[in-house]
């Protein structure tokens, strides 16, 4: 029994990751209520990434901190992780301070620049 491929394209089943949006300023007590929210959303779909949109975050804290360094731990006990849409560029700098590093939608991953390739080519410069 052979199986012959269908013409045209693969058929792509487009993965978008579930979002949680996180409101204002978030209480003590509504943590456990977001790290389960967390869990739930990981444990539904097939996706390992849960987007946590934090533009309503309100002033970023020690309390934003807190509150993303346990969604984070609870998505990596379900097997996935975190991202943030929209932190404010304060937030970032804190987690960057206290040593939390954070996937961001949108940004461009930075790496080294392949070899061989030059950024600036000046007009006297011989072709390679």
């Amino acid at each position: 029994m052979s199986y012959r491929r269908p013409p045209g394209l693969p058929i792509v089943d487009a993965m978008t990751p579930p979002v949680l949006v996180l409101p204002g300023p978030v209480a003590r007590d509504e943590v456990s209520g977001l790290s389960d929210d967390v869990r739930a959303l990981l444990q539904a779909g097939r996706a390992r990434v849960v987007v946590c949109d934090v533009g309503g975050l309100g002033p970023p804290g020690l309390a934003a901190v807190d509150l993303l360094a346990r969604l984070q731990l609870a998505a990596r006990r379900a097997g996935g992780r975190i991202r943030l849409r929209d932190p404010d560029p304060a937030l970032r700098a804190l987690l960057d301070l206290v040593g939390l590093r954070f996937e961001v939608e949108g940004q461009v991953e930075e790496r080294e620049p392949a070899l061989g390739v030059e950024e600036a080519v000046e007009p006297r410069d011989p072709a390679v």
